[in-house]
C-alpha cells in the first residue's frame, strides 16, 4: 500500500534532514482522524509539483512533525493538461464531479452557471458551494497520491467558456444529440484538452452555436444518456487514454 499523504503550504527550501511541522486541520486529521504514530512514513506535498517523503518524529493532538528523508519532485505539470467545464448540478452531484475528475487527472475544473443548470450559486452559497468543490478536489487529490493538485476556478459565464475554448488546443461539447461519436475526435498529446459538460437539461441551440463558433466539436459519448456529473468523467477519460499520459 502507497504511503499517505498530507497537503502543505509550501516545500520551498526543503532539504533531506529537515524538520516539517503540519499543523491546522491537516495535523489534526493525520493523528486524531488516521492516527498515524511517531516512526511512520508519510508523503507531503504542496500540490504544486513538489513533494517529500519523510518519517514522523513527533505528534500533538493538533499536529506532526516530520523528518525529510527524500525529495520527490513532479517535474512539469503531465500534458496534455485536461480542463473541464462543468455546469452547476443540483444537489451533491457536483462534489461527485469534482472528485472523479481529479482521480482521472484534471488540471482545470470550472463550475459554470449554463442556461439550464437548476443549482443557482449567489451570494454566500456561492461562496460555501465553492469551497466544497475545492475541499473536495484536495481531499481527492491526495486519496489518489497527485503532486499537481487541481486548480478549481470561479463559477464561469458563457462568455468566459467561450473564450476558454478559443484559447484550448482541443475542445469538445458533449451533447446527447450530436452526431460525431468521441472516438472519431482527433487528440492532442501537448497543450490543452477542453471538454464541456451542459446541466441536467441539456444544453440549449445558442450555447451549442457559440461553442461551435469559438471552435468546439460536439460529439455524443452513445446511445446512453449518461447524468452530468458522470459524463464529463467518462469522455475524460476516453480522451486521456488515448494521450501519451495513459500510454
Amino acid at each position: 500500500m502507497t504511503l499517505p499523504v498530507h497537503l502543505v503550504e509550501s516545500l520551498a527550501g526543503t532539504r533531506v534532514g529537515d524538520a516539517v511541522e503540519v499543523g491546522g486541520d491537516e495535523g489534526h486529521h493525520a493523528v486524531v482522524v488516521r492516527r498515524l504514530r511517531v516512526g511512520e512514513e508519510v508523503v507531503l506535498t504542496d500540490g504544486a509539483g513538489e513533494g517529500v517523503t519523510g518519517t514522523i518524529t513527533a505528534t500533538t493532538k493538533k499536529s506532526m512533525t516530520v523528518r525529510v528523508d527524500e525529495i520527490v519532485l513532479g517535474d512539469a505539470p503531465p500534458e496534455p493538461a485536461l480542463t473541464v467545464v462543468q455546469a452547476l448540478p443540483k444537489g451533491d452531484r457536483g462534489e461527485l464531479a469534482v472528485e472523479m475528475l481529479t482521480e482521472i487527472g484534471a488540471a482545470r475544473i470550472v463550475p459554470w452557471a449554463a442556461a439550464r443548470s437548476v443549482a443557482v450559486w449567489k451570494g454566500e452559497r456561492a461562496v460555501k458551494s465553492l469551497a466544497r468543490w475545492r475541499a473536495t478536489a484536495r481531499e481527492a487529490a491526495k486519496q489518489s497520491r497527485r503532486l499537481w493538485h487541481p486548480e478549481v476556478e470561479q463559477m464561469a459565464t458563457t462568455d468566459a467558456v467561450v473564450t476558454m475554448i478559443e484559447e484550448a488546443d482541443a475542445a469538445v461539447v458533449l451533447h446527447e444529440e450530436g452526431t460525431l461519436p468521441l472516438g472519431a475526435v482527433p487528440v492532442v498529446d501537448a497543450g490543452t484538452i477542453l471538454v464541456v459538460v451542459g446541466p441536467e437539461g441539456g444544453l440549449t441551440e445558442d450555447e451549442i452555436a457559440l461553442f461551435e463558433k469559438a471552435g468546439a466539436t460536439t460529439i455524443r459519448l452513445g446511445d446512453e444518456v449518461l447524468r452530468t456529473s458522470t459524463a464529463g468523467v467518462a469522455a475524460s477519460a476516453a480522451l486521456l487514454a488515448r494521450t501519451r499520459r495513459w500510454a
